[in-house]
């Protein structure tokens, strides 16, 4: 499979010009190459810093750049020069979305804000990826995962749970900010092929954390007067974590009747009485119910909860390592990983996670070295 093969997906003929960089940005238009799309990937003469700042089996092809930016076309254009501007703008003329992740007085001092786009493509979908949204008083601040943690309030909650405030480990506010640009992309898309009519989309990442934080977390404070603080409280208990068992660790949620059921009768534990009987019950003391199983997990070894917990039909998993996940049997079995040939060797890529049966998506092919497409691209338009 290579970068020329045929596109198929459910977006193959639809053409994205692509100005972002980092992750939030790519791995939304990353998905949109996955399922067919003809990304083209505008990068600077020194490309996206994203190429730099992991390990690659080349100069410029970092793993993390490498992953969000499979399938694409990289077009180097120094748009401080006019030449440059003029075949990106020859090159919007033929898109259907233009999404890019400059603060907006940047994109606009570059000749490239809405309106501009626009007038060169009157239904185009143009999606801004920012920080914070140009509506409010932080417009045009800097945003980056860590400090979005921080202010959506991920380190406040981990903090009730462990006991002093920290991020989670990944970098969970660039992807969800991401999928909130990729849904809301394909919402105008959808608009569009309905109505004729294209138009600007903004999506931000201190927005989409607030909104994904608050689904749980909001809980008494939705109502007025309010009936409790903003957090989930069996998400925050301190005895919410793996219980260790008598030779490693097992996750397991022993939670809805018919599980808390099943397990005790199966297992008989000492401290089982009627105050427990019911979900509702357990809810109001959770800390405690999940310091009485974590005793009671010690007393077996981890193979021994899995195979009971299975049996029993109570969700329940081993504690895995992110290397572990590509040897998994089940994403084996099921064609989860790609390999894709490239310039720089055979890449295994984790692959599209959902399912289509009429236009199922794939990785596309692997990604640019910078400025790769600069002929093919530009050699369409005629320049």
């Amino acid at each position: 499979m290579t970068a020329a093969s045929p596109k198929t997906g459910p977006l193959a003929g639809i053409r994205v010009i692509d100005l972002t960089s980092v992750v939030f940005g790519p791995y939304a238009t990353q998905i949109m190459a996955d399922m067919g799309a003809d990304v083209i990937k505008v990068e600077p003469p020194a490309g996206d810093n994203t190429r730099w700042i992991s390990a690659g089996p080349a100069e410029g092809m970092g793993g993390i750049y490498v992953n969000v930016n499979r399938g694409k076309k990289s077009v180097m254009l120094d748009l401080r020069q006019e030449k440059d501007k003029e075949a990106l703008r020859r090159l919007v003329a033929t898109a259907d979305v233009f999404i890019h992740s400059m603060r907006a007085k940047a994109i606009d001092k570059l000749g490239f804000s809405y309106a501009a786009v626009k007038a060169l493509r009157p239904d185009i979908i143009y999606t801004n990826c920012y920080g914070y949204s140009r509506r409010g008083p932080e417009a045009d601040q800097p945003a980056y995962d860590d400090t979005i943690q921080a202010e959506c309030g991920i380190t406040h909650v981990q903090g009730l749970m462990n006991g002093e405030p920290g991020f989670v480990a990944t970098i969970m506010a660039d992807k969800v900010a991401g999928l909130h640009a990729l849904y809301a992309t394909m919402m105008a898309l959808f608009h569009r092929e309905r109505t004729g009519e294209g138009q600007e989309v903004e999506v931000t990442m201190f927005e989409a954390m607030s909104s994904f934080m608050l689904v749980e977390h909001a809980n008494g404070r939705l109502f007025n007067p309010p009936l409790g603080p903003a957090n989930y409280h069996r998400a925050v208990e301190r005895n919410r974590r793996p219980y260790k068992t008598r030779d490693g660790y097992v996750a397991a949620l022993v939670y809805n009747d018919k599980h808390w059921d099943a397990f005790t009768e199966s297992v008989q534990p000492e401290w089982n009485c009627p105050e427990f009987a019911t979900l509702e019950l357990r809810a109001k003391q959770i800390g405690r119910v999940y310091g009485l199983l974590a005793e009671t997990f010690a007393t077996r070894t981890t193979q021994e909860w899995l195979d009971l917990l299975r049996e029993l039909n109570i969700p329940a998993s081993p504690l895995r390592s992110t290397d572990e996940l590509f040897e998994n049997e089940h994403l084996n079995a099921i064609g989860f990983f790609e390999k894709v040939d490239s310039p720089v060797g055979e890449i295994t890529y984790p692959g599209v996670p959902v399912w289509f049966s009429a236009t199922p998506g794939k990785v596309q092919g692997p990604s640019p070295r910078l400025g790769e497409d600069n002929d093919a691209v530009l050699g369409e338009l005629g320049l």
